[in-house]
């Protein structure tokens, strides 16, 4: 598994990894391998670490989605990361194929979400149920193919499956995504959802950082990333 690592971006305090669709971020209650453990290795065999290697983890991504993930490599970052995410000084961006295109060709989704712990699941909700939060996110219709359509998002709150959710009730559910509407699963069992693109400032050097994660390789985000792979307008200076 070691070997298979995609590294995007490493230095003594973070590294950031190019997870697979299918990989857990970190344990639960499956008790299956973890990307975590695979970055822990990495450590261990790259620099020599005797014993348990540090790793914290200030954000995490859905088992079937794919893409960057920040692991921190000191208490020192992980607490600062943590802050950053928790602030939302970190911008998200997220590739959603869906299988319709959404109504307008950019605009903002603002809803409000319920999560059903027992289901896994999150649905849209009026507002003044006393459990439901505020979810918020930023979209723009790049292309389509002749089968599917690309939509970048620039995810604002982190609210339990947000994007499948707010995208699902939007009339377009990703490709793939069962529980939010897709009518086929894909062939690895992920979804073709990707954290694409993160911008933030480093919290220890104060560097501004925009990491790019590719896509997944198939046909269809061959097509998607060919096409459309340039940097996100939404990262652009204000």
């Amino acid at each position: 598994m070691e070997a298979a690592l995609d590294i995007l971006y490493e230095d003594n305090h973070l590294i950031i990894v190019n997870k697979p669709c299918g990989e857990l971020v970190q344990g639960d209650s499956t008790g299956d391998p973890t990307l975590g453990d695979s970055v822990k290795e990495y450590l261990k065999t790259s620099y020599g670490k005797p014993g348990n290697v540090f790793l914290g983890v200030p954000h995490r991504l859905d088992r079937p989605v794919s893409g960057a993930v920040i692991y921190a490599k000191t208490s020192k970052a992980l607490s600062r990361m943590a802050e950053l995410f928790r602030k939302g000084e970190i911008d998200k961006i997220y590739w959603a194929v869906t299988t319709a295109p959404p109504a307008e060709p950019e605009g903002e989704l603002r809803d409000y979400l319920y999560r059903n712990q027992g289901q896994n699941k999150s649905y849209t909700v009026d507002k003044s149920r006393k459990d439901a939060k505020e979810a918020l996110l930023k979209y723009r219709f790049l292309g389509a193919s002749k089968t599917f359509f690309l939509v970048e998002v620039l995810l604002l709150t982190g609210r339990h499956h947000q994007i499948r959710a707010q995208l699902s009730h939007a009339g377009c559910p990703i490709k793939g995504d069962l529980k939010y509407g897709a009518h086929r699963s894909n062939p690895d069992g992920g979804i073709s959802l990707h954290a694409r693109q993160l911008r933030f400032t480093h919290p220890v050097t104060g560097q501004t950082l925009i990491v790019t994660a590719p896509p997944p390789r198939d046909n269809v985000w061959d097509f998607f990333t060919a096409q459309y792979g340039q940097t996100s307008q939404f990262l652009l200076p204000n």
